[in-house]
């Protein structure tokens, strides 16, 4: 079995997307959900450590509630590409490489779609499950004998943000393995603009993992652990004003409204 953690904030979307999509589901589940509509909780760590304890399955599911699978053998499909898989230590469906190189460490490898009208989330489809350093927090599955040795760090990410990047290298550091699965969800959020918390609790993230990772690459960008925050926030803005200016050259001012926010979050973090 299955436990599927969902943190919610909106009935309505929880209703329409997550829930309807495992109304079909083959496999058998079980579902915790999280009230978070009054904001009980103040980050996703607290929530999340208090819906895995609750959690029975072999595998536990932390997925947002604006989620559709794209099968109704989704979770079967997923509980046995785990199951023969060596070392898990957290797999997810989004995630980058621990790679160098301009070009090849900003592909993220995912199958998933998002946004409305859906479109590819990725640079690089996959066939088989690959390792990988970090995950997107948009769905991930952790073993429950994992996750009873080491749960989510609500003192150094205490945001919404990057929890499935710090589990991934924190968990990587006990000898178990990252993994991207080569399943299709599509996922309603885009997850712009980057807001200004992301940028706090990252500079937590690179303190916290400094003696382990020269570089950790993330599906919001890749950052340094040794080259001081301010510069690298700079270099970031930067190339963000590059893809700014790029996409209201092709007219296209909604994405150059969110690069803009992006940077202003970028600045006041």
């Amino acid at each position: 079995m299955i436990s599927i953690i969902c943190v919610y904030n909106n009935k309505k979307i929880l209703n329409e997307w997550l829930l309807r999509s495992l109304e079909n589901q083959t496999a058998r589940y079980e579902l915790i959900l999280i009230d978070n509509t009054d904001n009980k909780f103040k980050s996703a760590t607290k929530a999340l450590n208090y819906g895995g304890k609750k959690a029975k399955g072999k595998y536990i599911m932390f997925v947002h509630q604006d989620v559709r699978f794209s099968s109704n053998t989704w979770l079967k499909d997923a509980v046995n590409m785990l199951n023969s898989l060596p070392d898990v230590g957290i797999a997810g469906v989004a995630g980058k490489r621990d790679i160098r190189g301009f070009i090849e460490s900003r592909r993220i490898i995912s199958n998933i779609v998002h946004g409305i009208p859906p479109k590819f989330a990725g640079n690089i489809k996959i066939h088989n499950p690959e390792k990988v350093q970090t995950l997107d927090e948009c769905l991930f599955v952790i073993p429950k004998r994992v996750f009873d040795m080491l749960q989510f760090d609500e003192e150094n990410i205490d945001t919404w943000h990057l929890y499935a990047v710090d589990y991934a290298l924190s968990v990587k550091k006990l000898g178990f393995n990252v993994y991207v699965l080569p399943l299709k969800i599509h996922h309603r959020s885009t997850g712009d603009p980057i807001p200004t918390d992301y940028f706090k609790s990252l500079r937590k993230l690179l303190k916290k993992h400094k003696k382990n990772y020269q570089h950790v690459n993330t599906t919001c960008g890749n950052w340094y652990t040794f080259y001081p925050f301010v510069l690298q926030k700079l270099l970031f803005a930067t190339e963000l004003c590059y893809y700014m200016f790029r996409n209201m050259s092709l007219r296209n001012i909604a994405d150059g409204s969110l690069y803009f926010r992006t940077i202003l979050n970028l600045i006041r973090g």
